[in-house]
């Protein structure tokens, strides 16, 4: 790999996670650290202020485990997925931002956000979610049980538009299900990913 280093011989080295996609921290390596890194298969840089080679997790045991290591366009940044052990930060936070380190599925996890949202704040809210989970689980899951049948219909029928929509539905049911029963999106991507050969 060609990697640019600069005039100090130091590359920027982006850590992500490689299952959360989430940025982790931003660290620098000279070659030495970069050999070191690929040679041991644990993340080392070089420390511009202890100006030394430091394994990240040396003292605290949260090493970051390589996992692939990418160049940028102009081969003078790395972009570093890891399986992190425990949190990154030296302050005991999952990223160096003080983020937690947690799945995110897009606008799925805001829907998830604002269904649980809507579940606390019941008494307040005339929300349809809340409306809905006021029915209890038994109206939740028949509602799921409507919608599939709903997208089944529209997936035999020309009309894409209403496939959609009633795709849309169904996701939308499906997530609440998942809550009152206890469970997220992450349970799913967990059970999927045990069935994976």
């Amino acid at each position: 790999m060609t990697i640019k280093y600069d005039t100090n011989g130091l590359v920027p080295a982006i850590i992500q996670d490689a299952a959360t996609k989430n940025v982790l921290m931003l660290g620098y390596m000279n070659e030495e650290a970069y050999q070191k890194t690929l040679e041991t298969k644990k993340i080392t840089f070089f420390s511009r202020s202890k100006k030394r080679l430091w394994t990240k997790g040396e003292e605290s045991g949260h090493f970051l485990n390589l996992v692939d290591i990418k160049n940028d366009c102009d081969h003078d940044t790395l972009l570093i997925q890891v399986n992190p052990v425990g949190p990154t930060c030296h302050k005991g936070t999952d990223t160096c931002w003080g983020a937690e380190n947690i799945p995110n599925y897009g606008f799925f996890s805001t829907l998830e956000h604002v269904i649980t949202e809507r579940i606390s704040n019941k008494d307040t809210n005339k929300s349809y979610v809340a409306s809905l989970f006021s029915k209890g689980i038994n109206k939740i899951a028949q509602k799921v049980g409507e919608e599939a049948v709903e997208t089944v219909i529209e997936a035999m029928d020309n009309n894409d538009e209403r496939f959609l929509y009633e795709s849309a539905d169904l996701m939308f049911h499906y997530l609440m299900l998942l809550q009152a029963k206890g469970f997220t999106l992450k349970d799913i991507e967990a059970e999927l990913k045990s069935r994976h050969k």
